[in-house]
């Protein structure tokens, strides 16, 4: 219980993180949020649970072909913001993210890529 705690305290205080420094410096903020740190820690996480290298390559081969359809939140966001409430925006570019995910794993399966 007290690895679950410790792992869950370790994720908020990053994603606090993140939110303080953006109210002060959104290029900082930036910075911290585009690291793949919450890539970093599931693959630590699953590691230190499984001590299994094997997991941790297919994980980390998984998320780079998911990183592909994540992107197109931060396309369409901005652009949707200029027209739309934060609310509003924010569901639609979640929709056409998630909408993304599913396509690229269609493709991925198309072409023999198993993830």
């Amino acid at each position: 219980m007290t690895y679950l705690i410790t792992k869950t305290l370790i994720s908020a205080v990053i994603i606090t993180a993140v939110s303080e420094i953006s109210k002060r410096s959104s290029l900082f903020g930036a910075i911290l949020a585009s690291l793949p740190l919450v890539s970093f820690l599931g693959m630590i996480w699953l590691y230190i649970d499984t001590n299994s290298v094997e997991k941790v390559a297919e994980l980390s081969y998984s998320i780079f072909w998911m990183v592909i359809p994540s992107l197109s939140l931060f396309i369409v966001l901005p652009l949707l913001l200029k027209k739309y409430n934060f609310y509003i925006s924010l569901t639609i570019a979640t929709t056409i993210m998630v909408s993304f995910y599913f396509l690229m794993v269609k493709v991925l399966n198309y072409f023999g890529v198993n993830i």
